[in-house]
Formats: structure tokens, C-alpha cells, sequence
């Protein structure tokens, strides 16, 4: 799969709101019927010597987090769930959140920010073009899909020890792998979702594709939250206890 489970790097550490700007998370809200998918992707940037006054720069992304959230969750329990994680270090408000507004609409965007988030929002189509607003795109589903498989298959999808939903993970990625192979052979895809089963996928997609893509920083908006300590890793409502996160990757 192209895929490193457990691997362990290393880059130069960061601090403060420039750590907290190396993580990304995307948020695939379900409707009534489908699963809520939340997933956090800590881009990782590398610089190694190629030669002689050469210098070459590798993006990888580490998988740290990734949840279903249970059928039937409404969402300003939800919304209080992704507040909470992002106010777990090393997340802040600084780290970009990136929300799926293509089923919902924007009413359910806006209930992020009235909780004191600032999501970017993601529209989803079947077009050719993606067009940028502020704090709003509208991506092809072949752009999003084909960033992840891209970074997939180079290697440099990296996944932390402990994260039950990977199999599942896997098996919708392949999903979408066959698809691609055995439709035209191109880029065809059909509706911007295509099973119930595909939730975690594009929740990671969104967090691949927007810290592939990320435009020059937006201003600041303030967000006020309550520092947490939920556990990090896969999750299908948060712990009732407190535990400390699964962090790093395993050997």
C-alpha cells in the first residue's frame, strides 16, 4: 500500500503556534445515516543533503488520529468533540480545521465558528476546477482523492501506532484505488460520496489536500477553549476517563 505503519522520523523541533500549524485536521460530517469521520495529519517537513550545495526538501504526513464518531451523534456534540481536540497539545487554534460542507451546508459550518472555531470549509464536486474563497473551496473529488493517493503511493503516508480504524482505512482506500483502475483507467468518479463507506478516507484526504495546498496565512480569529486532555488515537466517542495519548510512532 505504500503505507508506514509505525516508522519512526524525526524533524527540527518547533514550538508554540508553528508546531500547532504543522497539524491539520479534516472533518467528514455524516447526515443521519452516515458516519462522521474526524481524522488529524501532522505535516512533516524534511531537508536533506542531495550533494554538494544541494539541499532536498520532503513533505511527509504522519496519520495521528482518526475516529468514527457513533451513527445518530448530533452535531453540536460533534462540534464540542473537535473543539476539544484541537485544545489538546500540540493542536491549538492555530492548526488548520478543515470541515466537509458539501452534505450539510453551510449552517452547520457556521456552528463550528459560533463554538469559537475557524474552519475552512470543503465543497466537494465532480467538476474539473477548484475554486478558492475565503475560508471556502470547492475541490473536484479527483484532486482530493489523487492528493492522497499520490502521497500514498510515493511513501510518505505515515500512520502512529495505535489507531484501531486503520484496516478500515485501508480497505476504503483500496476502494477507491479499484475504482479509478477499473472505471476508465483516469480520474472518473461519480458523486461526491460514493458509499456510506467512505467517511474515513475523505476525512483524511481533506487534511492531506489542504496541508498540500494550504494558502498563505489567514488572519487570526479568536477561538476560546478549554485545554483538554482526551486521548488521541482512534475513538468512537471520547474517553469518559481521563488517559494520556498514544504519541510517537511505534518502532
Amino acid at each position: 500500500m505504500g503505507v508506514r505503519q509505525g516508522s519512526q522520523e524525526s524533524a527540527a523541533p518547533r514550538q508554540g503556534w508553528e508546531e500547532a500549524r504543522d497539524y491539520f485536521m479534516g472533518v467528514d460530517l455524516g447526515q443521519a445515516r452516515d458516519y462522521t469521520a474526524i481524522a488529524i495529519v501532522q505535516r512533516v517537513t524534511q531537508s536533506v543533503g542531495a550533494g554538494v550545495g544541494e539541499v532536498h526538501t520532503t513533505i511527509n504526513y504522519h496519520l495521528r488520529h482518526l475516529e468514527r464518531v457513533e451513527l445518530g451523534t448530533r452535531y453540536p456534540a460533534i462540534i464540542t468533540r473537535v473543539v476539544g481536540l484541537l485544545a489538546t497539545s500540540p493542536l491549538s487554534q492555530e492548526s488548520p480545521l478543515v470541515v466537509d460542507r458539501t452534505g450539510v451546508g453551510a449552517a452547520v459550518v457556521d456552528m463550528f465558528t459560533a463554538a469559537g472555531a475557524d474552519p475552512r470549509a470543503i465543497t466537494i464536486h465532480g467538476g474539473d476546477t477548484v475554486i478558492r474563497e475565503d475560508r471556502h473551496d470547492r475541490v473536484p473529488k479527483r484532486e482530493l482523492v489523487g492528493a492522497l493517493i499520490a502521497i500514498q503511493q510515493s511513501g510518505r503516508l505515515h500512520t502512529a501506532a495505535g489507531l484501531t480504524l486503520w484496516p478500515t482505512l485501508v480497505n476504503e482506500l483500496v476502494n477507491f484505488q479499484l475504482k479509478v483502475n477499473i472505471a476508465t483507467g483516469h480520474d472518473s468518479y461519480e458523486a461526491w460520496r460514493e458509499s456510506v463507506h467512505d467517511d474515513l478516507v475523505l476525512a483524511v484526504a481533506m487534511a492531506c489536500w489542504y496541508a498540500s495546498n494550504e494558502p498563505p496565512a489567514l488572519p487570526w480569529m479568536p477561538c476560546q477553549v478549554v485545554h483538554s486532555s482526551w486521548q488521541w488515537g482512534s475513538a468512537g466517542h471520547p474517553p469518559r476517563s481521563k488517559q494520556s495519548r498514544p504519541w510517537g510512532l511505534r518502532p
